[in-house]
Order: structure tokens, then sequence, then C-alpha cells
């Protein structure tokens, strides 16, 4: 990887739905690379009750970041790793909240290194009043007829209000 070329990385993941922590991570990735692809993961590793689709996700990434052209929202299936090597991204953009999610993260990156070779993960923290903040926390308040407008952007807000209120 040469600086001359353009840095892509991918933050991935399965945003569901997109947090106010998530944006500050996909932002701030913004000063180490040049594209950023927040990547929604068709096949979690871990097993969860979407709240949204696939394509909804996307949607409401896209209506996020329409003030960020370098911000692309975009979908994968399988290794991240092959999926990095087609869209010749070599960074990922992993966000840690707290140490609980360094030990995942760790193991993940290494196997990613081992599968291939040039590709790097970059651990962003998030700012500190996002710290706590995880989809899930956000879609169990907004179950619960919480308020998450502090934690989501208008766009996720009216999206997981309309979710909600269809139930």
């Amino acid at each position: 990887m040469n600086r001359a070329t353009p840095i892509t990385a991918i933050y991935p993941g399965s945003f569901d739905p997109l947090t106010r922590g998530h944006e500050d991570i996909a932002r701030r990735s913004l000063r180490i690379a040049d594209r950023l692809l927040v990547a929604v993961a068709y096949t979690a590793t871990h097993v969860k009750k979407g709240l949204f689709s696939v394509e909804e996700r996307l949607e409401l990434i896209t209506e996020v970041f329409r003030d960020e052209p370098r911000v692309e929202a975009v979908s994968f299936q399988g290794l991240l790793v092959d999926f990095a090597r087609q869209r010749d991204a070599h960074v990922v953009i992993r966000g840690l909240r707290a140490v609980s999610d360094f030990e995942y993260e760790l193991q993940m990156a290494q196997m990613n290194q081992k599968l291939w070779d040039e590709i790097e993960t970059v651990f962003l923290v998030p700012e500190g009043e996002y710290s706590f903040l995880s989809s899930s926390l956000v879609r169990e308040v907004a179950s619960l007829n919480g308020d998450v407008g502090p934690f989501v952007s208008p766009p996720v807000l009216a999206a997981v209000n309309r979710k909600f209120s269809s139930r």
C-alpha cells in the first residue's frame, strides 16, 4: 500500500440501527482514510434478530452520510477479507467501546491478517458520550417506548419510531 494511492477503509458491522457512536467512528475514520465503505454484513457473526433489513440499513446509512461524499453504504456476504480484496480496501475500522470488546476484536484482526497479509485493522474509541452506546441498547429502549432521540440521528429516529409504531 503506497500513500500516494488513496486509502479505502471498510467499517463493517450490523448497524441495526446506526447509532451516533457509529457515526462518530465513521466520520473520525476519514482523518486516516480517503474513502470509507460502511459495510453491512448480510450474515452477522452473532445471531441477532434484526430490526431493519439490510436494504433499509443501507438506505439509512446513505441518508445519514448524505453530506459526506467519501462515505459509501455497501453490503457484503462471506469473509471480510475477500470483500476488502474485491474493493481494494486495505484498512478495516473497528470501534472499541470497552475493554470487553478488545479480546474479540483482537482475535478477528489477527485472523484477518492471517487470511490476507495486506489488511490492517485500526481500532478507534468513540467519544466518551457514546462509549456505552450499542444498537441492541437502542432497540431495547425503543421497544419499551423510551426516547432514543439522543442516541441516533433524525432519519434513524424516524425509522425506528415507524418500526415500533407499526408493531
